[in-house]
């Protein structure tokens, strides 16, 4: 089973501009624990997605599309799961592939955002997310899922936009570092918040979504909701926009926390990874690489 249920030769490594890595890992979860099984979920629903995107009136699985064996996860430490994602995406990457990761909890992004960081030198992240997840440690250790915004910044430039949940220690670190952080308030406030997403990214980006940044009404399954989140159309018009105006050179699908019974998160979730690829396939013409 891969992703879209698609068949060669667009499935094929040799072929797939687009490589699937499944990281069923969630040790440092705090709330909610089930994330280790999102990449299943997300893979079991694109198998029952339509290939075709209405929107873009296309087969974005026609770019190629590869679906690796999920991450044996470790339970050695945070730190070392860290690391061996930076290898698997390191490795993608030397393939001239377009690494595409599903979680999982969110602290794996750390090692892809180290690993892109090695290869483009001037990569930004886009960070998506309800938590602004920048906390130095978390409950013993600094890999946590709390500090990922934390060691991304520590690496490369930030943008973070849905943020709605933080502590004074966090709120503080983004004030004193001027880290542009952009609000769902913020985004009712002022209709040009796209823009100035986009104003504050280099060229070469890399995109991690939690999938919390979604308002709960339409994602509830996740280890920790938080109301008040952005819905379907304001998260597509963010990542068709973006990928428009940079290049996106990576991106990760995380923290979607499967709900028995219930599949329609899965399937947004599978959906959004799909039609993210999309964009990114309908724009490649006009960016380098």
């Amino acid at each position: 089973m891969n992703f879209g249920s698609i068949g060669e030769p667009f499935s094929l490594l040799a072929n797939a501009r687009f490589v699937i890595l499944p990281v069923p890992y969630d040790l440092t979860t705090t709330y909610q624990s089930g994330a280790r099984r999102g990449p299943g979920a997300i893979i079991e629903a694109s198998c029952n997605m339509e290939l075709y995107d209405e929107e873009l009136r296309s087969e974005p699985y026609r770019t190629g599309i590869h679906t690796l064996p999920a991450m044996e996860p470790t339970a050695a430490s945070p730190g070392e799961m860290v690391r061996a994602v930076y290898e698997k995406v390191r490795w993608i990457l030397s393939l001239e592939k377009i690494p595409v990761m599903l979680g999982g909890e969110h602290s794996i992004s750390v090692g892809a955002a180290g690993a892109m960081k090695e290869r483009y030198p001037s990569i930004g992240v886009l960070h998506l997310d309800a938590h602004a997840d920048m906390r130095d440690s978390y409950q013993g250790t600094r890999y946590s899922h709390a500090c990922t915004g934390r060691r991304i910044f520590e690496c490369c430039p930030l943008v973070q936009v849905g943020i709605r949940s933080m502590s004074t220690e966090e709120a503080e670190f983004i004030e004193a570092h001027d880290i542009a952080t952009i609000s769902p308030a913020d985004m009712k406030k002022n209709r040009s918040w796209i823009k100035k997403v986009c104003d504050n990214l280099p060229e070469d980006v890399y995109v991690t979504i939690d999938l919390d940044v979604l308002d709960p009404s339409v994602m509830p399954a996740t280890g920790t909701p938080e109301p008040g989140g952005i819905v379907w159309g304001e998260i597509t018009a963010l990542l068709k926009t973006i990928s428009e105006n940079v290049t996106i050179r990576g991106f990760d699908v995380v923290e979607l926390c499967p709900i028995p019974g219930m599949v329609a998160p899965d399937f947004m979730a599978a959906k959004l990874a799909y039609r993210f690829m999309g964009y990114i396939s309908a724009e490649k013409a006009n960016h380098k690489g």
